[in-house]
């Protein structure tokens, strides 16, 4: 009985570091800003994205959201949703080739967005949408650096990408991936908008809970393991007692 009770002690101990590895990667993977959905298809119309921007910091809000959209592969149309307490600022620039639509030729664009005015306190995380007229259809990915600066007066930048093939940079610039026509949602000219747009209340929220199912499965099959363990134990402890009914 001694030698199962160990095995089970030794089985726990396992279990709770791994579990604890999970939850330490989780909050790691959904600390920096992303935009959502992650794809959209090439030359995709009427559609909504979102950058989401968590709060990393301990004792600092965010105080200010700078995203920079790409002018060599510009999206057209580009609208900000209104956000309760902050004020965007939206800066248009030439661009070098103009484009050239069924409405005629574009040859400005918006090249950044500025929302400052709100707050974002530690443990948390606010959506800010963006609604385009129309994505390029000429690359296969949009990258948007972004400057998060907080109330300390520090500012992260999230303007790394990573080359081919390489791990994710220690602060990745949000990157929406455009798919050939006909594979994703925004295929037949227009895509829905996301849940994150139909609420504004609920555009700010725990970051913890973004990825609270995640973490909930994981941590489910964890116990389950350890549940596993645990039966596997107390039916080898009763045959070694001719399976008798502990008293």
């Amino acid at each position: 009985m001694s030698s199962v009770r160990a095995t089970l002690r030794r089985a726990g101990t396992v279990t709770a570091l791994a579990a604890a590895g999970l939850l330490a990667a989780a909050g790691i993977a959904s600390a920096h800003v992303t935009v959502h959905p992650e794809s959209y298809a090439k030359g995709a119309t009427d559609g909504v994205l979102t950058f989401r921007v968590p709060n990393e910091e301990d004792g600092a809000g965010t105080t200010k959201v700078q995203v920079y959209l790409p002018t060599d592969h510009p999206l057209l149309g580009v609208l900000v949703s209104p956000q309760d307490g902050w004020t965007a600022k939206v800066t248009n620039t030439k661009l070098k080739t103009p484009v050239k639509t069924d409405d005629g030729t574009i040859t400005d664009a918006v090249s950044e967005i500025t929302w400052t005015g709100g707050r974002i306190d530690p443990g948390h995380y606010a959506d800010f949408n963006v609604a385009f007229g129309q994505l390029p259809d000429d690359t296969d990915q949009l990258v948007f650096k972004t400057l998060q600066t907080y109330s300390d007066g520090k500012t992260t930048r999230w303007i790394e990408q990573p080359a081919q093939g390489d791990e994710e940079p220690e602060s990745p610039a949000p990157v929406l991936k455009l798919t050939a026509k006909g594979t994703d949602v925004g295929a037949s000219g227009t895509t829905p908008l996301p849940e994150s747009s139909k609420s504004s209340a609920s555009t700010e929220s725990k970051a913890s809970a973004s990825d609270s199912t995640a973490r909930g499965l994981g941590v489910a099959g964890l116990v389950v393991g350890v549940l596993g363990l645990a039966a596997a134990g107390f039916a080898l402890a009763r045959g070694r007692n001719g399976g008798a009914r502990p008293e």
